[in-house]
């Protein structure tokens, strides 16, 4: 049941990710494009995206050790749950014993104390799959914030276009004579707009992009974690049943 050899895909994919976004936004600098995007925004809007980016990619990287951390905790179980003394689980004061492990705190942790307290309490059958869809929820809650600022970046992309749109607009309702100087500034007014209008376009479209990525892999990882859960939940409540005679 054990899988050693895939506990370390999550954090393989998500060091290629980093590394390409890292090798990305070094181009976007070095040729000057994210410098003369945020000098042309004269709404602040790109500013703004570029910052929620970073805090949501910061909360993706704590999410991802942390989701690289139980799905090493699952490799453990899984060896435990296969092996000759297949109900060698039990609570501790400050969380549960996985063979020779003391593991406090963490989604594993946490529905390994709920699993082991309702079998204490005589009422496991039947329990397993509200217990895993219990632990699928507060992943998906945890995750959902970063789903959020995904659809943020997104409407403030739209935004800045809106935004662009009017500074782009303004000037015109203010000329009063169309002379060549009058002109000159007016195309310079407007083209100034657009360039707001198109860099926080691509600003929201790019980031918003990005992270749904780093959180789709990162949601995939969870989804394969529940799977795994599932069946050793399911591989625990049978030893336990043939041995205790439990239905």
């Amino acid at each position: 049941m054990a899988r050693p050899a895939s506990q370390h895909n999550l954090g393989l994919r998500s060091l290629i990710l980093v590394g390409l976004l890292v090798f990305g936004f070094f181009l976007v600098t070095e040729r000057g494009l994210l410098g003369d995007a945020l000098r042309s925004d004269r709404s602040y809007i790109s500013y703004v995206i570029l910052a929620i980016y970073v805090v949501a990619s910061c909360q993706w990287g704590m999410l991802t050790f942390r989701m690289s951390a139980e799905r090493n905790r699952l490799v453990v179980l899984e060896t435990e749950v296969a092996s000759a003394d297949a109900t060698a689980l039990g609570l501790t004061p400050a969380g549960v014993e996985v063979g020779e492990e003391d593991w406090e705190g963490g989604y594993l942790a946490d529905h390994l104390w709920n699993l082991l307290d309702k079998h204490e309490a005589g009422v496991l059958a039947g329990e397993q799959s509200a217990l895993i869809r219990a632990l699928g929820d507060t992943i998906a809650n945890r995750h959902s914030t970063g789903h959020f600022a995904s659809d943020v970046l997104l409407k403030l992309g739209l935004l800045g276009t809106m935004v662009g749109f009017i500074l782009m607009l303004a000037p015109v309702a203010q000329v009063g004579e169309f002379e060549g100087s009058a002109a000159r500034q007016l195309l310079a007014d407007m083209s100034g707009g657009m360039a707001v209008a198109l860099y926080t376009t691509v600003a929201g479209l790019v980031t918003s992009t990005l992270l749904k990525l780093q959180y789709q892999v990162l949601d995939s990882a969870a989804q394969d974690l529940l799977n795994r859960v599932t069946v050793v939940t399911d591989a625990y409540v049978s030893a336990v049943g043939g041995r205790t005679g439990a239905p």
